[in-house]
């Protein structure tokens, strides 16, 4: 027997009319007509008379009628129960986050989330793989995306720039590397596979910019390059490194989005938008994000 048919059976009860029974379910007043006629052919007997004009219950239909309002009860008390769970600030969030973040910023906000929400256990999973939400293999995704997937709903927390990178010992001995008019005495970390086609390299990889006889296809192997010594490297700002300079902003290239999601089912669990809004709020206001008018977005 499908529920639904129950509850337009009691919205009828309720209302005695199918008219007002439609109004209060939300439907169509045929949908509600057919709904009826359904539940008596699957029960095997019919539940209303028709007294003028009016919906009266018969000896079937009170049974049915209190049936239906223990299982309405049960539902709601369900209901309050899980809700009233989610409303908590307590339980587990998986959240899963690419390592450029884990391994720098991610630990001091998370343990500033642990002090201000001490019931609320974080589990992070580092990938820089798109993961599952749709069956929990992870509640919040922290991604770097300039289109996030449909399916996901979230925000977007910040504008993480572009800057050219090298290591303290290769600048002693190198040309001036302040602008982008310096790259061309310069040798670059070779962008390859996917990485060439990222919009970051589009005008750097022009016929008058040296690259570096080394080439690899993932930007943190890039910034371990650099910091060897072999020239200098276009990363973003996620990517910086303590044994690697900062030299200067490349606004060329086009700043990465940052997100942070969650499948929309999820979006009403108090932890879970708990954990959402203190990330976003943490990286907005770490300086360690060399805040400016280009790489905030409004809240």
């Amino acid at each position: 027997m499908d529920w639904n048919l129950v509850k337009v059976f009691l919205a009828v009860c309720e209302t005695g009319s199918q008219v007002r029974a439609a109004r209060l379910a939300g439907l169509s007043h045929a949908t509600v007509f057919r709904h009826i006629a359904l539940l008596e052919e699957q029960t095997g007997t019919r539940l209303f008379d028709r007294v003028k004009g009016r919906f009266v219950l018969t000896d079937a239909g009170n049974e049915m009628r209190e049936i239906g309002l223990g299982i309405a009860r049960s539902f709601e008390a369900i209901d309050r129960r899980v809700s009233g769970r989610d409303g908590n600030a307590e339980g587990i969030v998986r959240l899963t986050a690419p390592r450029s973040f884990a391994d720098t910023v991610l630990p001091r906000y998370l343990m500033n989330f642990s002090e201000a929400h001490p019931n609320v256990r974080v589990e992070l999973l580092v990938s820089n793989q798109e993961m599952n939400m749709s069956d929990r293999g992870a509640d919040v995704a922290l991604r770097v995306a300039h289109n996030p997937p449909d399916h996901l709903w979230g925000r977007r927390v910040l504008n993480i720039d572009w800057a050219v990178y090298a290591a303290p010992s290769y600048l002693k001995t190198a040309a001036r590397l302040d602008g982008p008019s310096d790259l061309s005495q310069h040798k670059l970390a070779t962008p390859a596979g996917h990485l060439l086609r990222h919009p970051a390299f589009r005008d750097v990889l022009n016929e008058k910019q040296p690259v570096t006889a080394i080439a690899c296809d993932d930007l943190t192997a890039m910034a371990r390059l650099a910091a060897e010594g072999c020239g200098v490297a276009l990363l973003p700002d996620d990517l910086r490194r303590s044994d690697l300079k900062r030299c200067f902003t490349y606004h060329t290239a086009p700043a990465n989005p940052l997100w942070v999601l969650t499948h929309p089912d999820l979006r009403g669990v108090h932890r879970i938008s708990l954990l959402m809004g203190f990330l976003a709020k943490e990286f907005v206001r770490d300086p360690y994000w060399m805040r400016t008018a280009e790489n905030l977005i409004d809240e």
